[in-house]
């Protein structure tokens, strides 16, 4: 039986790539025909509908002094009550629906909204724009989270006070734990406080999946209440995202429509079981998988974290999408933190600079470790190819050098590769031995590694020392996975020469027990 190439990573399904790529760009291009009547209708709806939110935000501020008058955010506080509230949910609600009337709004709400004492959390998906406020105006104005500095924002922090907002702060090392303790607190307050509404994406995407669920509005583990968005418009003026227009080409561009249409549905209430109550995670799953079936969307594990990292590779010159890599399931899976990825796309960035759309192939590749294209690095190149496309992304990347190479990072791998090089056992590795080795190892006769001697040789001392060797590998793990690929290449074709050598054997001795018996019978 011949023997079969045994491969050292096989393609686990939990880290193929998502079912949308990007969730974080706008590709909505306007025709010629389009941009003509926006400008046109722009020309008379939006110098009218400004005056009309002007005077409408002429009247909401002033209400929202008299609301806020003297009731304390911070300290001992308590829920507004009496005609406070009702000033928050009838008055400043109706103030709010005015506001996104004279934008063009036209709202449709599905589903029935449940009271506080069944659902004190409601969670908002997908998160695709700031005039995503509107659904705080349809649900009666419930408490969101916010951050402290925007309280001192002039008029706008004044809305923000009616919400009774759960505060988050920069400045405090502790916030995040305060917020947790604060929604959760409120949420187990049987009522007494408003519903808090949280967007638990936290960020905006363009609608076309649902992203990683942060776990703050889950820890609690109470009843929420699901909220969809959609925007069904023929023209998607709306969407606000990491990549496309910006805000004020949107606003324009909202305000230039008749009418924009909007749809909120609120779904039924998930109640969390035992395990989930344990687990936020789970829990955000859940409801997560509810929402996206409501929509007809898939899920992704995309975080604002891969935001990050979009503007971490533009800053280096690489295509932004091309650090998406969907961070929750890679840092889990792989036991990365930000910062290891960060340094991970400075790498690969080192390799890619000179390639357009951010993608490595095996000539850039070969370019990059000083070495020709031979069969050991072809498997190396094809186990980091995981989609088999003849280049690597940056997820790939991040995949091959995590799970391939720094594992064969290791000392006793090291050692060996050294002692190979040191024909002569001397402890070092002289410019003969070196190349030598290289040329053997990778079958090419006229093969130049000066540059890379150079580079491993750092104190030009004429040859390599273990330690200068092992800095080297640290610092460049793609060799040391090439070092073993190598060697089970060799162990391979060894396999094969054996298996060939015996059937070989197998079949003279045959012939020559079929010749011994033709010279029995001619005997005979």
């Amino acid at each position: 039986m011949t023997p079969r190439r045994v491969f050292a990573l096989p393609r686990q399904q939990s880290l193929f790539l998502p079912a949308v790529l990007n969730p974080f760009v706008q590709e909505v291009k306007l025709a010629k025909a389009d941009i003509i009547k926006c400008v046109f209708r722009g020309i008379f709806l939006v110098p009218i509908r400004a005056i009309f939110l002007t005077l409408v935000l002429m009247v909401t501020w002033p209400v929202a002094v008299i609301t806020t008058f003297l009731h304390p955010l911070k300290g001992a506080v308590a829920p507004m009550t009496g005609w406070r509230r009702f000033m928050c949910r009838h008055v400043m609600a109706f103030l709010g629906r005015s506001y996104y009337f004279f934008m063009g709004f036209r709202v449709v709400v599905k589903g029935q909204q449940v009271s506080s004492a069944e659902a004190p959390i409601l969670v908002v998906a997908p998160h695709s724009t700031f005039f995503d406020g509107i659904v705080c105006i349809v649900a009666g104005l419930p408490s969101t989270v916010s951050r402290t500095e925007n309280l001192a924002t002039p008029i706008f922090g004044r809305f923000v006070r009616c919400l009774q907002p759960v505060l988050v702060s920069r400045q405090d090392p502790d916030s995040r734990k305060n917020t947790i303790m604060e929604i959760d607190s409120r949420a187990k307050s049987g009522g007494r406080w408003p519903q808090i509404l949280v967007f638990p994406e936290g960020t905006c995407t363009n609608r076309s999946c649902l992203i990683t669920f942060k776990q703050g509005a889950f820890v609690p583990g109470v009843p929420v209440q699901p909220v969809v968005m959609r925007y069904p418009n023929r023209l998607d003026t709306v969407t606000w995202t990491w990549q496309g227009f910006s805000s004020r080409t949107l606003l324009l561009l909202t305000l230039s429509q008749l009418y924009t249409n909007v749809e909120i549905e609120f779904l039924p209430p998930v109640t969390p079981t035992e395990e989930e109550k344990k687990r936020p995670v789970l829990f955000a799953r859940t409801v997560r998988n509810v929402m996206a079936q409501a929509l007809g969307v898939p899920v992704t594990d995309h975080t604002y974290e891969d935001c990050r990292l979009m503007i971490s590779a533009g800053e280096l010159t690489l295509p932004m999408e091309a650090g998406l890599v969907e961070f929750t399931k890679i840092s889990q899976k792989l036991d990365l933190k930000w910062d290891n990825v960060k340094k991970e796309l400075e790498g690969f960035a080192a390799v890619a600079c000179s390639c357009k759309g951010g993608r490595i192939t095996i000539q850039e590749f070969a370019s990059f470790l000083k070495l020709p294209i031979s069969p050991a690095l072809q498997e190396l190149f094809a186990l980091f190819d995981r989609d088999g496309d003849g280049t690597i992304d940056f997820r790939e990347y991040v995949i091959g050098v995590t799970i391939l190479c720094r594992p064969a990072n290791t000392e006793e791998v090291l050692r060996t590769a050294f002692q190979l090089f040191d024909t002569d056992e001397d402890q070092r590795i002289t410019h003969e031995e070196f190349s030598s080795m290289l040329r053997s190892a990778l079958g090419v006769c006229d093969l130049n590694v000066s540059k890379l001697f150079k580079e491993i040789d750092t104190d030009s001392s004429e040859f390599i020392t273990f330690s200068e060797f092992q800095a080297f590998a640290l610092n460049h793990p793609e060799y040391a996975k090439l070092f073993t690929t190598y060697l089970e290449l060799q162990r391979y074709q060894a396999l094969q020469g054996v298996e060939s050598e015996f059937s070989s054997t197998n079949h003279v001795s045959s012939e020559d027990n079929q010749e011994e018996s033709i010279s029995d019978k001619k005997d005979d």
